[in-house]
């Protein structure tokens, strides 16, 4: 099963990978956000999981908050939602050759880490992304946590949200992990389960909402885990 698995990881992250380079193709030829759309469903369907989903997107969301487990989470997002979503990630992916690319043509937000200077231009590069009708979306983790425990959540997430009043909606994702570990070398098809929490108004007043939110979202997690045996 272990050899099994790890040939599955290879061909899967064949397709990921192949998946990107047609989507760095796509954006010269096809709109905005259909490259990304359409490479993520090439990943989906390709690599044979499935999505349920539960509670509803809200139409008025100007930013996801997700939890983060695999690298499937981003294509999860992508073909569930038919926004256009413009991803938050750490500078050094940006830099990475081929994979920096298919983040930089669509707009993607680079941020550094601990950087004062990084989080003005955050600000600034996501009102300009905002102001083009994009959603901001973030894993407010910072990195992947492929453990049962979310990670506490950054500051930025706060910070961005409460300067522009944004309507936040948080996204739990279900054991993503378990399907695509780039860690372990493992990979297995599955259904992967995701569900959306009610939206609200980021109030600045509040200073303990980010904290709070995580304790939410982890709370739908664990209760998710206890009465599905399925998201197990």
């Amino acid at each position: 099963m272990k050899i099994f698995a790890k040939i599955s990881w290879l061909f899967a992250t064949i397709v990921i990978l192949s998946s990107l380079a047609m989507m760095i193709i796509f954006y010269y030829i096809l709109p905005k956000p259909y490259a990304r759309k359409i490479s993520a469903w090439l990943i989906r369907l390709t690599t044979f999981f499935t999505v349920d989903v539960k509670g509803e997107e809200s139409k008025d969301a100007q930013m996801f908050l997700i939890n983060h487990q695999s690298d499937l989470d981003i294509c999860v997002m992508e073909t569930i939602t038919s926004k256009d979503l413009a991803w938050v990630a750490k500078k050094e992916l940006f830099d990475i050759p081929f994979f920096g690319l298919a983040l930089r043509l669509p707009e993607d937000i680079a941020v550094t880490r601990e950087s004062k200077t990084s989080l003005l231009k955050l600000l600034k590069d996501a009102k300009d992304r905002l102001d083009k009708g994009r959603v901001i979306t973030m894993f407010p983790e910072g990195t992947r946590s492929t453990k049962s425990k979310m990670l506490p959540f950054k500051a930025g997430a706060k910070m961005l949200a409460d300067k522009y009043e944004l309507c936040v909606q948080p996204v739990v994702i279900m054991e993503s992990a378990k399907y695509y570990n780039i860690k372990k070398f493992y990979y297995k098809p599955g259904r992967i389960k995701v569900i959306f929490l009610d939206s609200f108004i980021a109030d600045k007043e509040d200073k303990d909402w980010l904290s709070n939110l995580r304790i939410k979202m982890q709370k739908v997690y664990d209760d998710e885990l206890s009465n599905n045996p399925s998201s197990r």
